[in-house]
């Protein structure tokens, strides 16, 4: 399946391939979306949306037409419930809509219901763990009418920190990150952070809080005087006056950072956790020079800016330099192309 990735302000698409244990990039491609088309991760305007992903699928070069999409976590309710071991799926199902009732705040028929059996209760032979996940049909409906606009086959809606936490296996394997660690993924995108804090490789935390690298686009836009687009490019490819190093750039590397330690500092609060062993940098925002020193001398512990695919060979028809330049941002779209090999 091709991972397509649907954030505020850009659509990102890869297609993996596997031989063996090594995976291949066979397609890549990232296109921006127009301004308000998605609104905190919400599908504002459909069509928009349709349009920039049918020019993206034809740079992509791709013949796969079948879609693996993710919505936020935000927008999902996902619940442990323990459940009669032996149950088919059928009867589970029943089960599960029943007790979804009590944890569900919409009206059951409003609600795209789906599950997943964990394994048995911890210290019950009898029981299982059943992960419940529920989200508004009208969500995942904008998300499945929009690739489909675009002459696309959607065939998994998956949920974004469960994307993160399959990419996150790659970054594990790279950097020799222990089982057992707790780890933080630091999503910056262009208007939202998402943090993702794993222990032995689970999803224990997930927060969104409004903040990324659009803060820095309107200052450049302010300051300088630029429309939006060469505001942006302006962001990506220099060309700025002198003062913008002191002046623009280092407080909002300040910014950044205070929101990494904010973030984590409403996970300590709100966990048994008071610490984590590392910090994994993703979205476009991280791979900002001079950003990871910073994250790491301020948090005293080991930062790692994202490259899902330093192990994987890369297809010739893929640009490996802008594929390089945008991996940290490629996180969820590589962990929804992942679900392919499931």
């Amino acid at each position: 399946m091709l991972g397509i990735d649907i954030s505020s302000t850009t659509i990102k698409l890869i297609e993996l391939s596997r031989s063996g244990d090594r995976f291949r990039v066979e397609a890549f491609a990232v296109a921006s979306l127009p301004q308000d088309s998605v609104v905190e991760k919400n599908i504002n305007n459909t069509e928009a949306v349709a349009d920039s992903l049918r020019s993206l699928y034809a740079r992509a070069r791709s013949k796969n037409k079948l879609v693996c999409a993710a919505v936020a976590g935000s927008s999902v309710i996902t619940k442990s419930l323990p459940m009669p071991l032996g149950l088919n799926d059928d009867d589970m199902e029943t089960q599960l809509t029943l007790e979804a009732d009590q944890y569900i705040p919409y009206p059951l028929e409003e609600v795209a219901i789906d599950f997943e059996v964990q394994g048995l209760s911890a210290g019950r032979s009898d029981q299982v763990d059943v992960l419940l996940a529920a989200c508004r049909r009208e969500t995942i409906d904008a998300r499945v009418e929009a690739i489909e606009l675009a002459d696309l086959t959607p065939k998994v809606v998956d949920v974004e920190a469960y994307a993160m936490e399959r990419a996150f296996e790659l970054i594990k394997v790279q950097w020799q990150i222990e089982d057992s660690a707790t780890v933080a993924v630091v999503d910056i995108g262009a208007t939202m952070t998402t943090l993702s804090v794993l222990h032995k490789g689970e999803t224990v935390y997930t927060r969104e809080q409004l903040f990324g690298g659009k803060q820095l686009t309107d200052e450049i836009m302010r300051r300088y005087g630029l429309p939006l687009e060469e505001a942006g490019l302006a962001k990506k490819q220099g060309g700025l006056p002198d003062d913008y190093e002191i002046d623009v750039l280092e407080p909002f590397r300040e910014a950044v950072v205070q929101q990494v330690g904010r973030s984590l500092q409403f996970f300590f609060s709100s966990s048994d956790f008071n610490s984590v062993d590392c910090v994994i940098l993703a979205g476009g925002v991280s791979a900002m020079d001079g950003l990871e020193p910073l994250v790491a001398g301020r948090l005293g512990c080991r930062t790692i800016v994202a490259n899902p695919f330093a192990d994987m060979s890369i297809s010739p028809r893929v640009n490996a330099v802008a594929l390089n330049s945008d991996a940290p941002a490629m996180m969820i779209a590589c962990g929804l192309a992942l679900r392919s090999f499931d």
